[in-house]
């Protein structure tokens, strides 16, 4: 009998280096690669494994995420499966969330009503495509108490992640650091380590039984990665799952093994480049592994005029249903639904979300562009960087970003 299995995917996250894209909705709630969220990957994921009895925690600003997944995600009940998005119950008294940790010892009325025998805790804001019941077989095989995904970087980027170091088995977790200075390299890779993807999958007993030694801590910052892993690492009962393992059906030479973090603007950024290249680092046209998502009756997209010069094109892009481009050219961008760009402007290498309307003669270039941004005729977006960063979010590469309904003046 194939043991009972719930996820929990983790979306309170505020997403305060995402602004303004989370000024008005939580960080796994971000629109992303034009017709998706940011929490369609992990849902798909989990849904295409056949891990179909979720619970979605939210907090921060979630009505747009509560709303996209009811509307969404609606599994048959007749089954007993769901996807539920449940919000800070203050269950234990009036308090919100006071860390990933807590986020589940508040919820353990979620655990105890379905008994599973391993529990699924996932995040919600990174970018990829796994196979979750590999990583759930490995560890009921291994016997550990908490397998964690790690994904293999260089030992020279070690600084910029939380990094899992392991001993001479390469499986068993010896040490969970916080961007570390001095990380030490895998011991069949001495220039690689393994960086936390902040996926793991728990023995439930022992998950219920940390988390509930953890909130007796007052000194703890209740987190899963910060707390939680390192526990279990000192005890011994914490393994590491290699996600170069992970074979997802349908995945490309190029493509495998993706994953991002898009917890900057910049990575957010790069993240969508990624898509658009004739053979994209990260394929959406896999169909063996789809990633689900809302698609509302929205017409096909549109391209018109065809004359002395007034040609409506789009080049090395991804143009979603609704757009009407007219007269004028898209190139290396990903264009959302609804998006109306006008005669002679120009959109390159730019990110436009649902709603956005370009102005005839307009010129758009490395830009984020949240939904119902109006653009007027003849203005200028990531030409003159100074001028932008008087109006507007610049990033630390230079991607000009501007918040959802902002006003653009000429």
């Amino acid at each position: 009998m194939a043991p009972k299995v719930l996820s929990i995917v983790l979306a309170g996250g505020e997403g305060k280096r995402l602004m303004p894209l989370t000024a008005d909705r939580a960080k796994p709630g971000v629109p992303f690669g034009g017709i998706y969220r940011m929490i369609d990957f992990v849902l798909s994921n989990l849904a295409n494994a056949g891990y179909l009895k979720i619970v979605v925690l939210t907090q921060y600003k979630s009505h747009s995420l509560d709303r996209h997944i009811t509307k969404t995600w609606r599994m048959s009940t007749l089954l007993g499966n769901y996807v539920a998005p449940v919000p800070a119950q203050q269950r234990l008294g009036p308090r919100w969330f006071a860390g990933s940790a807590d986020a589940i010892y508040q919820s353990f009325n979620l655990i105890n009503d379905e008994k599973p025998d391993y529990v699924i805790v996932f995040g919600a804001d990174h970018i990829y495509r796994m196979d979750p019941a590999q990583m759930v077989a490995d560890h009921i095989a291994s016997g550990a108490g908490v397998t964690v995904a790690g994904i293999r970087q260089p030992l020279s980027a070690a600084d910029q992640f939380g990094v899992i170091e392991v001993g001479p088995d390469g499986r068993q977790i010896r040490a969970f650091r916080e961007k570390p200075k001095d990380a030490v390299g895998l011991p069949d890779a001495p220039d690689e380590i393994y960086a936390s993807m902040g996926n793991y999958v728990f023995t439930t007993d022992l998950l219920c039984e940390v988390i509930a030694e953890d909130a007796k801590n007052a000194e703890s910052k209740h987190d899963m990665g910060g707390s939680i892993i390192p526990m279990l690492v000192e005890r011994g009962l914490a393994n590491v799952y290699d996600f170069r393992e992970n074979e997802v059906p349908g995945s490309t030479d190029r493509d495998i093994g993706y994953w991002r973090d898009v917890g900057t603007l910049d990575s957010f950024y790069d993240a969508h480049m990624d898509l658009i290249d004739i053979h994209p680092v990260f394929n959406l046209y896999n169909f063996e592994w789809p990633i689900y998502t809302d698609y509302r009756p929205w017409p096909p997209a549109k391209f018109v005029h065809g004359w002395e010069g007034r040609v409506g094109r789009a080049v090395g892009s991804m143009v979603s249903p609704g757009v009407v481009i007219s007269g004028s050219l898209v190139e290396n961008s990903v264009v959302s639904p609804n998006v109306k760009v006008h005669s002679w402007a120009t959109v390159s290498r730019s990110v436009l979300m649902e709603g956005v309307e370009i102005g005839r003669n307009a010129v758009v270039r490395n830009a984020i562009l949240d939904k119902n941004v109006k653009v007027p005729e003849g203005a200028q977006i990531g030409v003159d960087l100074d001028r932008d960063r008087e109006r507007f979010t610049v990033s630390a590469n230079g991607i000009v970003v501007i918040g959802k309904g902002q006003k653009v003046d000429p």
